[in-house]
């Protein structure tokens, strides 16, 4: 069992930054990757970034590359998103979750899931 809790949501202004951290424990956190998911009001939950297990790669949405920037600390169990330029469409509630597997982007191959934070970009 894995348990993962997120942290540093909040309401920003449009152009600022955000880094939302995502804290592991239960398995060892090594050997998953992760990955940071977000769902608006009335829409699906969709792909933000992933970050494989030796941090060696990263892959992100089209909407947020170049401005999002995933990275992960294995001795602290934590993985971080570092959301700068954000935009009122970035407005969502934001999940990390974590899967054995090597790379995904479909969120039902993640085993498990944080409670979300919430992230409110006004414009």
């Amino acid at each position: 069992q894995v348990q993962l809790v997120e942290s540093g949501g909040g309401l920003v202004q449009a152009g600022g930054s955000l880094r939302l951290s995502c804290a592991a424990s239960g398995r060892t956190f090594s050997s998953l990757t992760m990955g940071w998911f977000r769902q608006a009001p009335g829409e699906e939950r969709e792909f933000v970034a992933v970050i494989t297990w030796t941090g060696g790669n990263t892959y992100y949405a089209d909407s947020v590359k170049g401005r999002f920037t995933i990275s992960r600390d294995n001795a602290k169990n934590t993985v971080y998103l570092q959301m700068n330029s954000l935009k009122s469409e970035d407005t969502a509630v934001y999940y990390c979750a974590a899967t054995s597997s090597y790379y995904s982007d479909y969120a039902g191959t993640y085993d498990y899931w944080g409670q979300g934070t919430q992230v409110t970009v006004s414009s």
